[in-house]
């Protein structure tokens, strides 16, 4: 299986949640329905969707009675789909499909990247040579999807409640010239543009920062509200793109985040040094 939808996290917080109102134990539940506890681990940590006799057995065990267990037999029937993003599902990776999902659900996201603009915060002819540098081997319509995926992202960015994001980039990856200095330039004033809103933050680490914990690669961690699960760290490179979930790894990447917003510039001057840079490019393109 490969990486679970939301809904299917959402379904598994839910689970444990009844388990412990019940106060029982994995082993008590195994002992009245069945179930070895093995399999019982696999669906509270959504390893595996339970089939729909299994969750009647469970909400049986639980007590649960209506209009819950229509709320969670449809939650279980809608745990395989991934929303919009079945309209790419044919030219996006499983993993980064996955990531998108979690992305959409998230109530605040810390993304870290070393060389590009953060997705979210990307304009569309940014992310279109972005994508076509990085991807060297996929077709313009493969390339294209991707780009319009990214664009349908940010719109968590404005919603009713919308993801509050931080971000934060190396000074390289404001100084790297992505599409030439007229994209750039655009990009440059969308960042500033987007970070006067009250739910984006963005610092840069400047060069003379020296080595920082970053420097190993991009990552992003992920919050969720309770009642969807747990948070995520995502780690996208050539190898394949890693999705992170124990609490060892979380409070690594967490600790990781704390020292990099540490080292970075404050929002203020980190916008001051966004506007010199582009500045300078304006000088070059002049000259």
């Amino acid at each position: 299986m490969g990486a679970p939808t939301v809904r299917l996290r959402r379904l598994a917080a839910e689970l444990r949640r009844l388990r412990r109102t019940a106060e029982l134990t994995r082993e008590q539940v195994s002992e009245q329905t069945g179930i070895n506890v093995a399999t019982l681990y696999r669906i509270e940590t959504a390893r595996v969707r339970p089939q729909a006799r299994t969750l009647s057995g469970l909400l049986d065990v639980y007590r649960v009675e209506e209009p819950k267990r229509s709320e969670l037999r449809t939650l279980l029937k809608q745990a395989a789909t991934r929303g919009w993003l079945h309209t790419f599902a044919s030219d996006l990776p499983e993993r980064y499909a996955s990531y998108i999902e979690f992305e959409s659900e998230a109530c605040e996201v810390l993304n870290y990247e070393c060389l590009f603009i953060p997705g979210l915060l990307q304009t569309e002819r940014y992310a279109r040579a972005a994508i076509n540098g990085a991807f060297p081997e996929s077709t313009d319509e493969e390339i294209e999807s991707r780009v319009d995926a990214r664009m349908r992202r940010q719109a968590a960015l404005t919603k009713d409640q919308p993801l509050k994001l931080w971000a934060i980039v190396d000074e390289a990856a404001i100084r790297r010239i992505v599409g030439g200095a007229e994209i750039m330039r655009e990009q440059l004033d969308h960042l500033r543009a987007a970070t006067a809103r009250s739910n984006v933050n963005l610092q840069v680490i400047p060069f003379d920062a020296g080595s920082h914990p970053g420097m190993p690669g991009s990552f992003v961690v992920m919050n969720f509200v309770e009642e969807i699960g747990p948070d995520i760290v995502y780690i996208e490179s050539q190898a394949g793109d890693i999705f992170l979930e124990e609490d060892a790894d979380i409070a690594r990447y967490n600790l990781v985040s704390a020292h990099l917003r540490a080292v970075a510039l404050s929002p203020s001057a980190s916008d001051s040094l966004i506007a010199a840079v582009g500045k300078e490019l304006d000088s070059e393109r002049g000259a």
